[in-house]
């Protein structure tokens, strides 16, 4: 995986988004869930400092605790 692989984004302002994308860095696959910015209206995202990335091996924490995540807003 040469680039990043934009896999959803979510809007958060008009001008500011959550990229959620795979990539990888010194061969290593990473999921990184990112703040993004723009100033030009849309034109072109920055990415922030804020934000979380994941290694493969904690995506099943990650699925585990989303899917508690919706049992309890289903429970609601």
């Amino acid at each position: 995986m040469a680039d990043s692989k934009i896999l959803a984004t979510i809007e958060r302002s008009d001008t500011e988004q959550l990229q959620i994308s795979l990539s990888e860095y010194k061969g290593t696959s990473y999921l990184n869930m990112r703040i993004f910015f723009t100033n030009d209206g849309g034109t072109t995202w920055i990415p922030t400092k804020k934000g979380v990335t994941f290694t493969p091996d904690q995506l099943d924490i990650l699925t585990e605790a989303i899917n508690e995540a919706k049992q309890e807003f289903m429970a609601e």
